[in-house]
């Protein structure tokens, strides 16, 4: 759910060549890698026509491509699953090793897995818009410096007259869309929210854990909404998420990182819950802000937030950045 432009997973249930591009999903009910009901689909990926590689990661171990599907424009991002310990017994046995080099007591080796231990997760944006194709595209940042003032003349104008859809967040509230997806849910319309995977969690394990909790309570766009009367809201999100993954994950708080990014990726108020320790896209200091420092600014000061000078990274090609520059604020 990252994090993060709109989702890629959100808007296109209702779309044919979205229901045949669905793909297998396992809802792991403990963390241990535990595989649940898989939905068989046709490969349309072999329709599919690559333009360009957008940008990829040997680190990261994955690639974004933008091309053509079914002829609409569409990006395909593949990530390469991560190794699992209860998988390592299956994996030395069931693989076949080709020899590279060998010198004294080191050599290396390609390892031909099985294939059920060689998966690549792969998200499809069909069709996508130019924000996903430049959301997905390498490009240069700039830091911006946003006095409350600066939010009120250039940021909130701008994201009025842009109208970010967030349908596709008020599809999962509603249960239109993902509900069998649903970690945990306190369904009160003004402290409730929904906890579900984001989309870059593969539910195989636990050590790169990572959830959204949506708010019931719509209208939030960011943490500059926030009041001392969404407290109650915010310390629900913050008890009630850690209890709820301890349950169901067994992985206790002192073991979670809890944050709000700033800018969001989309503007329905959600919190980020990941393990400690994984460095999941955003957690950065130049964005991520601690849940519990959110809280206790409030609490010191009611109107922290309409107030207060905050930082973000913008892309040299975000139309926000041009804003700023056109103030003379960058």
């Amino acid at each position: 759910m990252a994090d993060s432009a709109a989702k890629p997973w959100a808007k296109h249930e209702t779309d044919e060549l979205y229901q045949k591009a669905k793909r297998a999903k396992s809802d792991n009910e403990n963390g241990g890698g535990e595989v649940g009901k898989e939905i068989e689909c046709e490969n349309i990926l072999s329709e599919f026509k690559t333009t360009k590689v957008l940008s990829d990661s040997a680190r990261e171990k994955n690639i974004f491509i933008h091309g053509k599907l079914a002829d609409q424009d569409a990006v395909i991002i593949l990530e390469k699953t991560p190794i699992r310990e209860d998988t390592l017994a299956e994996l030395f046995t069931g693989s076949t090793l080709k020899l590279e080099m060998k010198n004294d007591i080191y050599s290396t080796y390609r390892l031909q897995a099985p294939p059920q231990l060689n998966e690549i997760k792969t998200t499809v944006v069909c069709p996508a818009t130019e924000k996903h194709i430049k959301k997905y595209q390498r490009q240069e940042s700039f830091l911006v410096e946003e006095t409350g003032a600066d939010y009120q003349s250039i940021t909130l104008p701008y994201i009025q007259k842009q109208s970010f859809s967030v349908q596709w967040v008020y599809n999962i509230l509603e249960k239109k869309a993902e509900a069998d997806r649903i970690v945990f849910e306190d369904p009160d319309p003004t402290v409730g929210f929904l906890l579900l995977p984001d989309f870059k969690w593969d539910q195989k394990q636990v050590d790169d854990l990572y959830l959204i909790a949506i708010t019931l309570q719509r209208g939030i766009r960011s943490f500059r909404d926030l009041t001392q009367e969404h407290l109650p809201l915010l310390q629900n999100i913050f008890q009630k998420g850690k209890e709820a993954i301890l349950q169901r994950y067994q992985l206790p708080a002192s073991k979670l990182r809890v944050y709000l990014h700033y800018q969001p990726s989309y503007y329905h108020l959600h919190v980020h819950f990941t393990k400690l320790g994984y460095e999941a896209p955003g957690c950065g200091v130049e964005r991520a802000h601690l849940l519990a420092d959110v809280i206790q600014n409030l609490q010191s000061d009611p109107e922290y937030y309409k107030t207060r000078t905050l930082y973000f990274p913008l892309r040299v090609d975000d139309g926000l950045l041009s804003k700023y520059k056109e103030a003379e604020r960058l």
